[in-house]
C-alpha cells in the first residue's frame, strides 16, 4: 500500500494540525449502503434527508454526507418542470425512490468526509477500500462516468505570498500530475477542471509578482470567476474576503467559504485495487513542497517563461529528474 507523505507544513499558523476534507464521487452502490460502511468505520447515527441525501452523525470524525450528486434532484427541481407541464406529483409517493434509482446510473453517488487531521487520511483510506468490496465503481469503469475525487487541505497560513507560491507551484505541475494521475478523457472533456489561462499562469509566474491580498483575489477573479478550476481557489479567497469574492460574476451560490484548497483534478478510481487516496494526496503533497523549495520554484518560473509560447505542458520531460525528488523524503 502506498503511504501516505507528509506535508512541508503540518500545522496551521495557530499550531493545530491541518485537516483535510475529502469528497468521493462513484457509482453501482446504493447511498444507504455507503452510509452504513460510514457508520461500521466511524460510528455515528445514520438520518436521512430524502431518497437523495443521507448524513451519518456524530462519527469520531464529524459528521459525513452522502448525495446524490445533482441539484436537480436534491432539491426536488424536477416537480417545478413536471408542473411547468401540468404535471402535479406527490413526491411523497415514490417518485424520489425511482428517480434516484435511475440517476445513479450517470449521476455520481458522493461521500463528502468532514475536515479530518492528515494523519487522518489512512482512515479514510480504509474507508474506502470497504466501499471498493461493497461494488462501488469508479472513474475508469464507464465512458460516462466522469467521477473525480476532490481534497479540501486546510492552508497552512492565509499570507499572500505562501498562496501565491502554492498557485504557482500548481501550475507549473499541472500538466505533469495530469499525466501521473491519468486523467480521465470523461473528465477532460468536461468544464470541471478546465486549465487555468495562460495569461493568468504568465502574471502569476513573473518573478516580480507580490500584490498583497486584495490584488492576489482580484487577479485571480478576473482570470478565473468560476468554480471550475483543477485548484478552485474560491473557497478560500471567499474565506479571506467574502464581499470581493461574492461582488464577482462568480457563481455564489456554490461557493462555501472555508480556509482551504479545493483540489479537484484526481480521477476517483476507487474500484481499482492498486489505487488508493494516498496516490491523490501525495501528489497535492508535491505541490507543497514545490512551492517550499523558493529557489527551485523561481529557477523553473523562469525556465518556462523564457521557453517558446511558455511551455508549461513539457515541464515533466525537462525537470523530471528534480520532481521525482518531491516524492521522497
Amino acid at each position: 500500500m502506498t503511504r501516505f507523505m507528509q506535508l512541508p507544513e503540518t500545522r496551521t499558523a495557530e499550531g493545530e494540525i491541518r485537516r483535510v476534507g475529502v469528497e468521493m464521487e462513484m457509482a453501482q452502490i446504493s447511498l444507504p449502503d455507503m452510509a452504513r460502511e460510514v457508520q461500521r468505520a466511524f460510528g455515528g447515527r445514520i438520518e436521512s434527508d430524502s431518497p437523495f441525501v443521507l448524513h451519518v452523525r456524530g462519527t469520531r470524525h464529524g459528521d459525513f454526507q452522502l448525495e446524490l450528486d445533482s441539484n436537480l434532484l436534491k432539491e426536488r427541481e424536477y416537480l417545478k418542470f413536471l408542473r411547468r407541464l401540468g404535471v402535479e406529483v406527490d413526491p411523497e409517493a415514490g417518485l424520489d425512490q425511482v428517480l434516484s434509482d435511475l440517476a445513479g446510473l450517470v449521476v455520481p453517488h458522493e461521500l463528502v468526509a468532514p475536515p479530518v487531521p492528515w494523519t487522518a487520511l489512512p482512515e479514510l483510506d480504509e474507508l474506502r477500500e470497504a466501499l471498493r468490496h461493497k461494488g462501488a465503481l469508479g472513474t475508469h469503469a464507464s465512458l460516462l462516468y466522469a467521477f473525480g475525487l476532490q481534497l479540501n487541505v486546510e492552508a497552512a497560513c492565509l499570507e499572500p505570498g505562501y498562496l501565491r507560491d502554492i498557485l504557482r507551484a500548481f501550475l507549473l505541475l499541472h500538466e505533469w500530475l495530469m499525466e501521473r494521475g491519468e486523467v480521465d478523457l470523461s473528465r477532460r472533456f468536461t468544464p470541471y477542471v478546465n486549465p487555468f489561462p495562460g495569461r493568468y499562469a504568465r502574471r502569476i509566474l513573473a518573478h516580480d509578482y507580490a500584490p498583497d491580498m486584495a490584488g492576489l483575489i482580484d487577479d485571480y477573479l478576473r482570470d478565473n470567476p468560476t468554480r471550475n478550476r483543477p485548484l478552485d481557489m474560491l473557497p478560500l479567497f471567499a474565506h479571506v474576503d467574502r464581499a470581493r469574492v461574492m461582488a464577482a460574476p462568480v457563481e455564489r451560490h456554490l461557493v462555501k467559504p472555508r480556509p482551504a484548497f479545493h483540489y479537484r483534478l484526481p480521477n476517483c478510481q476507487i474500484d481499482e485495487p492498486d489505487w488508493s487516496l494516498a496516490l491523490p494526496w501525495n501528489d497535492w503533497v508535491a505541490v507543497e513542497r514545490l512551492a517550499d523549495d523558493h529557489e527551485r520554484l523561481a529557477a523553473l518560473s523562469e525556465e518556462v517563461l523564457a521557453s517558446p509560447g511558455h511551455a508549461l505542458g513539457r515541464i515533466g520531460d525537462r525537470w523530471r529528474s528534480a520532481l521525482v525528488e518531491l516524492f521522497q523524503d
